[in-house]
């Protein structure tokens, strides 16, 4: 198999900021706005660039998907910036008749998402965002798994014209994507070819099931993965073509296990090609106040999880 290595760990958050900055030095009709957040989302730079189109809200969430909206209506390309229990949870409606019922093209960046939020504890730690918003129609739904996928997703939802809910996270993370195939959007990326089980993962845990695919190897177990970066629309052939080889799957992710990644994949599989399927993700609970590896750790969200999952879908299969 495919060995992926990392020289340096960045948080995925300094991607977006990183990549807005450059979607705006190049398109006068991006504009951001933040919740009172501008540090946390790394949107500093673009503040400081473009003054005249940053839009500093304040801590009134639902009002700023409401301007978002209307800036769309303008012409412009708004990125609105917020934690990502506050992008969703807090702003529902909004998002829903404002921005996905309209069909706006608003690009909501959710920074801080999931357990990996850390020590401020259940109330930040949203893990029901994904299904939140994949559930809306029109809503386009992007996990990037590193510091550079996300930089190039944040640039990448500026051509596209309509809704986006764009993911990423606080701690920083190994940067490896640049050895995989150019993102792009709602193309799944093969890390590894495989012959025996099938591993699609999103976000913080493609490395993590890069790790478990080289445990894997060890034991005999030749492990495909695929990174799904683009929860919506899903790259469903990508997922076809590697499960009618396999026969047999894992899914992980930092969400909870109703309604996330996992819950897309296994209803394409009941539908076209049915399979066993074992779910690495948070199983209905929220979250606690602790470090990011202590919480993936607890919450079952590590490589160890993975790989025994994969044993137990492989023994499944057979």
């Amino acid at each position: 198999m495919k060995k992926y290595t990392y020289t340096e760990k960045k948080d995925t958050r300094s991607g977006f900021g990183d990549g807005l900055l450059e979607v705006a030095q190049k398109n006068d009709d991006v504009v951001g706005l933040c919740a009172d957040l501008t540090g946390s989302l790394k949107m500093n730079a673009f503040q400081k660039e473009f003054p005249d189109r940053f839009f500093q809200v304040g801590i009134a969430e639902a009002n700023m998907m409401g301007v978002a909206a209307g800036l769309a209506i303008g012409g412009k390309i708004p990125y609105a910036g917020t934690f990502a229990n506050f992008a969703t949870g807090r702003v529902y409606d909004q998002v829903r008749q404002s921005i996905a019922y309209s069909e706006k093209n608003v690009k909501i960046a959710a920074s801080h998402a999931g357990i990996t939020l850390g020590e401020d504890g259940a109330t930040h730690q949203i893990l029901e965002d994904i299904g939140l918003m994949k559930m809306l129609p029109n809503m386009m739904v992007i996990v990037p798994c590193d510091y550079s996928q996300t930089k190039d997703a944040t640039i990448a939802v500026a051509g596209h014209h309509g809704p986006v809910y764009l993911r990423f996270g606080r701690p920083k993370v190994p940067v490896f994507s640049h050895q995989m195939p150019e993102f792009e959007i709602g193309k799944a990326q093969k890390i590894n070819d495989g012959t025996d089980v099938s591993i699609f993962a999103c976000g913080h845990l493609v490395w993590k099931a890069i790790e478990a695919g080289e445990i894997l190897s060890e034991k005999g177990i030749n492990a495909e993965i695929i990174n799904i970066h683009t929860i919506k629309p899903l790259d469903e052939k990508a997922v076809l073509q590697s499960v009618n080889k396999t026969k047999c799957v894992v899914t992980a992710e930092e969400h909870q296990v109703n309604g996330g990644l996992g819950d897309s994949i296994s209803q394409l599989l009941c539908r076209e090609y049915p399979a066993p399927v074992e779910m690495v993700a948070v199983f209905d609970q929220f979250g606690e106040s602790g470090t990011p590896d202590q919480l993936m750790k607890k919450y079952g969200l590590d490589t160890t999880n993975i790989v025994d999952a994969a044993l137990k879908a492989v023994a499944r299969k057979q």
